[in-house]
């Protein structure tokens, strides 16, 4: 991945296309319906944390996608947290509002055939005077056989909100991604690239790397202790041609150590080498990880602590 090339040595070069479009996006919806999943096939490589549990996404992730016509900046949000109030979960609820704040269009996700209270509290804080395009994520065979009973969830949806449109699409499986890009596109306005045609994403590789360990451990770890968890890059070098990275998990009690590390240091050693080669694969060279865990307590509700972490 190469993020190096000047940003406004490209602007100088780059010619003014006629017709070309380009603008930010914002995804959100609440808690686990896929947000990440669908920007990682919008823009046809990972760069967002994804999960089977819900509040994964910490951060506002930008993820770009590039063709000869347009390009499309993503923001990937937080799912909008309504239980386990801290000050963790606020700051991530006002990444949310801050976000859908300074975007051209919005793309609001939901879940196929179920439409939550949690939904609807979302839906309360999307802006009136932005295009807001109502997307109905994993639709399986039979949901999309039984086309019906989906008109009807539909319209029922819309009826609570004037969408600008409706896409139906399965971000697992990357089925609807093309019509949903067609139907953005409108929506952004004619402006040159901001970003170079390769460049998939604004985020660091130091960014990038703690988000990979942090989507590692919410795959292998039980249901509550990821969320009481964080990722410290705490050193991140280039040696030799490969990368160097020191990344400490952060617990809130000691008790919670042995959770992370596992029976002679096994889970802790799976995270980091599939850590590794995922990152290996994103950066294109070797990379040297080594993860270790430390206590911080009430790291969750330390507003400054969590500034320093960037959220």
């Amino acid at each position: 991945m190469n993020n190096t090339m000047n940003i406004e040595e490209f602007l100088a070069e780059s010619p003014e296309k006629q017709g070309y479009r380009c603008g930010f996006i914002a995804i959100v919806g609440r808690p686990n319906v896929g947000k990440s999943t669908l920007m990682n096939h919008l823009i046809g490589q990972k760069v967002s944390i994804t999960s089977k549990k819900a509040q994964t996404t910490r951060h506002k992730v930008t993820g770009i996608y590039t063709d000869d016509t347009a390009q499309f900046i993503f923001v990937d949000t937080p799912g909008f947290q309504t239980e386990h109030r801290n000050a963790l979960n606020e700051r991530l609820n006002l990444n949310v509002t801050e976000t859908m704040g300074g975007v051209d269009a919005i793309v609001f996700v939901i879940e196929a055939m179920r439409f939550t209270e949690a939904d609807r509290r979302v839906m309360r804080l999307l802006p009136k005077h932005l295009p807001v395009l109502l997307v109905i994520n994993k639709i399986d065979q039979a949901k999309a056989q039984n086309k019906a009973a989906l008109d009807e969830f539909v319209g029922q949806v819309r009826a609570e909100f004037e969408f600008a449109g409706v896409e139906v699409v399965s971000a697992k499986h990357g089925l609807g991604i093309a019509n949903l890009l067609h139907a953005l596109k409108p929506f952004l306005p004619e402006s040159a690239p901001l970003y170079p045609e390769d460049m998939v994403t604004d985020k660091s590789s130091r960014f990038l790397a703690t988000e990979i360990v942090r989507e590692k451990l919410f795959r292998y770890l039980g249901e509550e202790l990821p969320y009481a968890m964080n990722v410290e890059m705490e050193q991140f070098k280039e040696e030799n041609g490969m990368y160097r990275i020191y990344i400490a998990v952060l617990v809130e009690r000691e008790n919670q150590k042995p959770i992370v590390i596992g029976k002679g240091g096994e889970k802790l050693k799976k995270i980091s080498t599939e850590a590794r080669l995922d990152m290996e694969k994103l950066f294109g060279c070797k990379v040297f990880l080594k993860v270790w865990v430390k206590v911080k307590s009430g790291w969750a509700d330390d507003v400054r602590f969590l500034r320093e972490l960037g959220l």
